[in-house]
C-alpha cells in the first residue's frame, strides 16, 4: 500500500512511477555484479603481487616483483580515461544497459585470459607484453564500468532510498575483492608458496570466467533504466553527449575529480597496497595481515549498507565531510600503530591501526554512487560520471600502490601511506564543501552540478517524498 501511495503521488506531481521493488533490486544486482568482477580482479592483483612479478617479469626479489607487479597496475590505468570517453558518452546515447553489457565481456573475460598466460620462463619477455596487452583491455573497459554502474542504480532508485540501494554498489566492490584476496589466500593455504608460484597463481584468474557469465546473464535480463527511456521517448537524446559535456558540464566534471581523488588514494592504499606494505616494510609475517585486512574488510561489509541508508535521513554531505575530516586527522597514527604492531606481531593493535582507516573508507563509499550520479543531468549523466572517475583514478588511484611504494623504498619512511592520504583529503575538502545536497532530490531536477530551482528557493528534506519538487 505504501508504495502504491508513493507511486499515486508522484503521478499527481505529473513524475512517472517509481520502477517496481523487485526490477529495482535485479537493477543493482545486476549491476553491482560487474563492480565485483572488476574488483575482484583488483584482490588477486593486490595479493599476490610479488608471485606475479616474478611469473611475468622474472623478477629476483618479493619486493622488486611486488613494484614490478604495481608499476603494470599504473601503466594500464592509463588508458582508463580513454575508455570512459569512449563508452561513457556511448551509453549516454545508445543507453546504459547495452555498454554495460560490453564492459563485463572484456573485464572478465581478460583476467580469464591471464591465467591461461605463459610465463616469462616459457616465452622470455613476451609473457610480460601479454600482461600489459590484457590488463590494458581491462583497464580500457573498466573506464565505463563504474560510471556507468552507478547510474544504472542512481536512475532506477527512488530518490528518498537512492543512499540504500546505491550503496550496494560499493557493497558488491568489497566483496568482489574479498573473494579475489580470499580465494588468493586459500590456495596459497592449501597448495603452499612453491605450488602458487609454478601454477597455482592460474586458478583466481580463471574463477573470473563463469563469474563474468554470470554477470553478463543478470545485464541481458534488465531493460534500460526509467530515466534514460523517458529521454528517448521525448527524443531528448543528445546527438553528441561528448560535445555537450565538455562544453556545458566541465566544472562538474572537475569538481567530481577532486572529491574522488580522496576515495582514489584511500581505496587503493587499503586494496592493493597494503598487504605489501605489512609484509615487506613494516615486517609482519605469515598470513596475519592478510586475514585481518580481511576481517577489517567484512566490518566494511556490515557498515556500509547502514551508512547508505543513513545517508537518506541526515543527507550524503555530513557523511562526506565525517570522511574528509577523518582522513585529515588519523592516518598519522593509524599507520603509526600498524608499525608499532609489527614489533612484537600483534594483531589486535594492527586491527585497531585499520580500522582508523577503514571506517572513514566505508563513509565515503556508502554515499559516492548517490552522490556523483546527481552532479548531471541524465542527457549526459553517464559520461560525465565515468569521465570525471576515470581521470581522478588513472591519475591518483592506479598510481597510488607504485608512488607510495618508491616514496618509502627512496626516502626510508613508513608514514608515506599516511601523508599521502592527508594529502588527498586536503584536496577534496573544498569541493565536498561546495558540494550541494542532493538527498531527496528527484534526478530528473539536476542540471550541472546543481538542482534546478524555482524563483523562490526550496528546501528540501532529504529522504522526505513529499517535498519533492514537481518535475
Amino acid at each position: 500500500m505504501a508504495e502504491e501511495a508513493l507511486s499515486a503521488s508522484h503521478q499527481e506531481k505529473g513524475e512517472p512511477a517509481e520502477a517496481p521493488p523487485e526490477q529495482i533490486r535485479k537493477a543493482v544486482a545486476g549491476a553491482a555484479m560487474g563492480n565485483c568482477i572488476e574488483w575482484y580482479d583488483f584482490g588477486v592483483f593486490g595479493f599476490m603481487p610479488a608471485i606475479l612479478g616474478q611469473v611475468f617479469f622474472n623478477a629476483s626479489s618479493t619486493s622488486e616483483g611486488a613494484l614490478a607487479t604495481f608499476a603494470v597496475l599504473a601503466i594500464t590505468f592509463i588508458v582508463r580515461p580513454f575508455g570512459s570517453f569512449v563508452f561513457g558518452p556511448l551509453g549516454d546515447k545508445i543507453g546504459r544497459q547495452k555498454v554495460l553489457a560490453l564492459t563485463i565481456i572484456l573485464m572478465s573475460g581478460s583476467t580469464f585470459i591471464i591465467g591461461l598466460l605463459p610465463s616469462y620462463a616459457t616465452i622470455g619477455p613476451a609473457a610480460a607484453v601479454l600482461l600489459i596487452l590484457l590488463r590494458t583491455i581491462q583497464g580500457f573497459s573498466a573506464g565505463g564500468e563504474y560510471g556507468g554502474a552507478a547510474t544504472f542504480i542512481a536512475e532506477y532508485a527512488p530518490a528518498r532510498r537512492r543512499g540504500f540501494w546505491g550503496s550496494w554498489l560499493e557493497f558488491g566492490t568489497l566483496v568482489g575483492f574479498a573473494m579475489g584476496a580470499g580465494f588468493v589466500t586459500i590456495f596459497t593455504v592449501v597448495l603452499g608458496d612453491e605450488a602458487m608460484r609454478e601454477w597455482g597463481w592460474r586458478l583466481p584468474f580463471l574463477i573470473a570466467g563463469p563469474l563474468g557469465i554470470v554477470g553478463l546473464y543478470l545485464r541481458n535480463k534488465l531493460e534500460d533504466t526509467p530515466l534514460f527511456q523517458e529521454i528517448e521517448k521525448k527524443n531528448q537524446v543528445e546527438k553528441s553527449p561528448l560535445k555537450a559535456l565538455l562544453k556545458k558540464h566541465w566544472t562538474s566534471i572537475l569538481h567530481l575529480i577532486g572529491i574522488v581523488v580522496m576515495l582514489n588514494v584511500a581505496d587503493y592504499i587499503v586494496i592493493t597496497y597494503l598487504e605489501t606494505y605489512l609484509k615487506d616494510v613494516v615486517g609482519f609475517s605469515g598470513h596475519t595481515p592478510l586475514l585481518i585486512i580481511l576481517a577489517t574488510i567484512a566490518l566494511m561489509l556490515i557498515l556500509i549498507v547502514p551508512v547508505g541508508m543513513l545517508s537518506d535521513r541526515i543527507g550524503r554531505k555530513p557523511i562526506l565531510i565525517a570522511s574528509c575530516a577523518s582522513f585529515l586527522v588519523l592516518p598519522i597514527p593509524a599507520f603509526s600503530l600498524m608499525g608499532a604492531a609489527a614489533d612484537d606481531q600483534n594483531a589486535w593493535q594492527l586491527m585497531l591501526g585499520l580500522v582508523m582507516i577503514a571506517v572513514p573508507l566505508v563513509l565515503i563509499l556508502a554515499v559516492l554512487a548517490a552522490t556523483l550520479p546527481a552532479m548531471f543531468p541524465t542527457q549526459e549523466r553517464y559520461g560525465g560520471f565515468s569521465i570525471g572517475y576515470s581521470v581522478s583514478t588513472a591519475a591518483f588511484g592506479g598510481t597510488a600502490s607504485y608512488v607510495i611504494g618508491s616514496l618509502v623504498k627512496s626516502t626510508g619512511d613508513n608514514l608515506w601511506p599516511a601523508y599521502y592520504l592527508m594529502g588527498a583529503a586536503a584536496i577534496a575538502a573544498i569541493p565536498i564543501l561546495l558540494l550541494p545536497e542532493t538527498a531527496g532530490v528527484s534526478l530528473r531536477r539536476i542540471v550541472s552540478s546543481r538542482i534546478i530551482r524555482r524563483r523562490k528557493p526550496e528546501t528540501v528534506t532529504p529522504g522526505d517524498p513529499s517535498q519533492l519538487p514537481a518535475s
